[in-house]
């Protein structure tokens, strides 16, 4: 069984993640969606409601896990067994800072690869500090995260 990780802060998980989430799950055997604890970031919403986002985001594919994690990527792919890594690509900018964090990790662990999804088309100008601009000007997110997600950020998480 080939499992991959797929690791971010999610802040909040949004349609253009869910793309390249479904995308390595066609790939891939399992996937693990790992929310990075990563306070450095000083993220809009909490760790707890970011790792909850992600499980309903989730919740209807059998073959993703959403964890927490708090220490560094590879260590926490070493927990579990896993060697690969899965990022999403949204334009050549994306790449430049995505290889960089790719030869790092690959220069804690020989054996960590990383994969390389591109979101479609419709989902590719989604990015969750777009989400948050939006979210802080009182805007409509619905568009840009998933039905359950934006639910949820309504209904507990935004007045």
């Amino acid at each position: 069984m080939k499992s991959c990780i797929y690791p971010g802060t999610f802040d909040p998980i949004t349609n253009g993640h869910l793309d390249v989430i479904k995308r390595a799950s066609n790939v891939f055997d399992k996937v693990i969606v790992a929310v990075a604890l990563n306070e450095s970031k000083t993220p809009y919403f909490n760790y707890n409601q970011r790792v909850e986002l992600a499980k309903i985001a989730t919740k209807d594919l059998p073959s993703v896990e959403v964890m927490g994690f708090d220490n560094l990527l590879v260590d926490f792919a070493k927990s579990l067994n896993i060697n690969t890594v899965v990022r999403g690509l949204r334009a050549v900018s994306d790449f430049e800072y995505e290889l960089q964090i790719g030869y790092a990790n690959a220069s804690l662990w020989s054996e960590f690869e990383t994969v390389y999804f591109m979101p479609s088309l419709k989902n590719a100008f989604i990015s969750s500090s777009i989400v948050r601009s939006v979210l802080s000007h009182k805007g409509d997110i619905s568009l840009l995260v998933p039905k359950d997600v934006y639910q949820k950020i309504k209904d507990e998480y935004v007045n």
